[in-house]
């Protein structure tokens, strides 16, 4: 058990108002999908500028809808970035689709779309970019990339939720993109995500796909034409969501300003990789160092125990997929993405949430500080 004043690397802040809104969803006798995942849809349409958004039970679900909605199968394949969440890869392989990793570059830790040309085949149908840390992709570069190939594009904006693109918020424009709502992103429903479409019709069909893939007809028939699993979300969920939306921007605020105080508070003898300094665009969903392993007595591991037993918490995000045994058995191997690999052996991700305190920020680094001065070789 750790003790109260454990700081984590990330937690969510729910009011009060949310909290009483949602046990009247609990009271009303409707708790599934129904008039509250409306409203949210509808709050959310409004957000990304009045296109059509279906919300579901997961980013996971959204993106794995969004890959039905492009009719990604077997003999298809995906270009995608391997430093992320393993859903990104595990929804392609679940259509029966080869995801084709494409290594990071190397300041931002995002794919480097000059590699991806390199990996296009006759096959290739689509490419699925990921924010990583909420810092996004170059939107330019990834739609003339995706346009010269006429591919679709599947932005997996799980962590960008806020992000902006030369001030265009990110979800407003492009393709598909689809966001995650999990209890650690900058705004949540605790498990859930929405996926921002192109027009009614695509909507329509998500809407289908995402419940088994039925339709009903007006003397309550049922019909289904194209099979599907289940993916909505609940009224719960949808009710958290209305009362975090409206505070998604102060809370993406308050992250900038904490990723601020951690550049001046960082100790630069360290040998610390830090993040892309970006106060425009990045929403700061996670702040992620590099540690200087070569100069550590210690491994990562122990790194996290230490700093876990001095009460601070510290996440890993993320391995490199393409290194995990379901991806080894389908022929990746190490060294096909050397930069992804490097990055993904070396990074921490320190506490950053809203109702963090300036303080907290100085007390990590300050523990920081004394457990990596005390495994300096």
């Amino acid at each position: 058990m750790t003790s109260p004043d454990f700081l984590p690397f990330t937690r969510p802040s729910i009011d009060d108002d949310t909290i009483a809104g949602v046990a009247d969803v609990l009271r009303s006798g409707w708790l599934t999908t129904g008039a509250k995942c409306r409203e949210f849809e509808a709050a959310l349409a409004t957000y990304f500028g009045g296109r059509p958004v279906r919300v579901a039970n997961s980013g996971t679900a959204t993106l794995e809808l969004a890959l039905a909605l492009c009719d990604i199968g077997p003999g298809d394949e995906v270009i995608t970035t391997p430093l992320t969440w393993a859903a990104t890869g595990n929804v392609i392989a679940r259509r029966g689709a080869r995801p084709v990793f494409v290594d990071v570059d190397p300041v931002t830790r995002n794919i480097d779309l000059q590699r991806a040309e390199d990996v296009i085949s006759p096959v290739t149908r689509a490419v699925m970019p990921v924010d990583l840390g909420g810092l996004p992709v170059d939107r330019d570069a990834l739609y003339d990339f995706a346009n010269s190939y006429n591919l679709r594009v599947v932005e997996d904006a799980a962590q960008s939720m806020g992000s902006n693109w030369k001030g265009r918020r990110i979800g407003s424009f492009g393709d598909l993109v689809s966001f995650s709502f999990h209890a650690n992103k900058n705004m949540t429903t605790g498990e859930g995500g929405c996926l921002v479409l192109n027009d009614d019709a695509e909507a329509a069909r998500c809407e289908r796909l995402r419940l088994q893939g039925v339709v009903r007809d007006a003397d309550m028939g049922m019909e289904i034409e194209e099979i599907s699993g289940k993916f909505n979300m609940t009224d719960i969920a949808a009710r958290i969501g209305l009362g975090q939306l409206p505070s998604l921007d102060a809370f993406n605020t308050r992250r900038r300003d904490l990723a601020r105080r951690y550049f001046a508070s960082l100790d630069a003898s360290l040998h610390l990789g830090l993040p892309v300094a970006d106060f425009e665009q990045s929403n700061w969903h996670m702040f992620q160092v590099l540690l200087p392993l070569e100069r550590l007595a210690i491994s990562r591991g122990e790194f996290l125990r230490r700093m876990h037993a001095k009460g601070i918490g510290i996440g890993v995000h993320y391995p490199a997929m393409h290194l995990f045994s379901a991806y080894r058995r389908a022929g990746w191997k190490e060294g096909d993405c050397p930069n992804a690999e490097r990055i993904g052996a070396r990074t921490v991700t320190l506490p950053l949430f809203p109702a963090m305190q300036d303080g907290d920020v100085d007390r990590v680094c300050g523990v920081l500080r004394q457990v990596m001065r005390g495994a300096m070789e």
